[in-house]
């Protein structure tokens, strides 16, 4: 009897030991600004811009609450909302009606429940920021 309560007690004790372990190995989840930031490591902000053009526009991501970040080509157009950006949630489907090819910051998203369809909100677009990566000095 006694040798199972102590092995009982050793794989209790171990297995706390495992809980420790996985709970020192988790990383603290980034918030959406940090996700940003993360994302333009290495690139260098340019002028602001009031428009950009749509057709070049290959990848779109929201990050809840804070920027859509509108990738084309080597270029990330960053869009904080002038008004809105509490309605950013990159859970939601984002629907643009822009005038021709271009999506400028006079436009208005809206965000849509993607599992139901309902309405969520509106976003007004700010500026678009080009981020672009950084091009290496040569050594001369």
């Amino acid at each position: 009897m006694m040798k199972t309560a102590s092995t009982i007690a050793a794989a209790l004790a171990a297995g706390s030991l495992l809980l420790v372990g996985v709970a020192a190995d988790a990383k603290p989840r980034l918030t959406p600004e940090q996700q940003l930031e993360k994302s333009l490591e290495g690139r260098v902000a340019g002028e602001p811009v009031s428009c950009i053009y749509l057709p070049r526009v290959n990848t779109t991501r929201i990050y809840d609450k804070t920027a859509i970040a509108y990738e084309a080509g080597n270029t990330i157009w960053v869009n904080r909302p002038e008004s809105g950006a509490s309605s950013l949630d990159d859970s939601n489907i984002m629907v643009t009606t822009p005038w021709g090819s271009q999506l400028c910051n006079v436009d208005i998203v809206r965000m849509i429940d993607r599992n139901v369809g309902f309405w969520r909100g509106s976003v007004g677009l700010g500026q678009f920021v080009p981020y672009t990566k950084v091009k290496a000095q040569k050594a001369g």
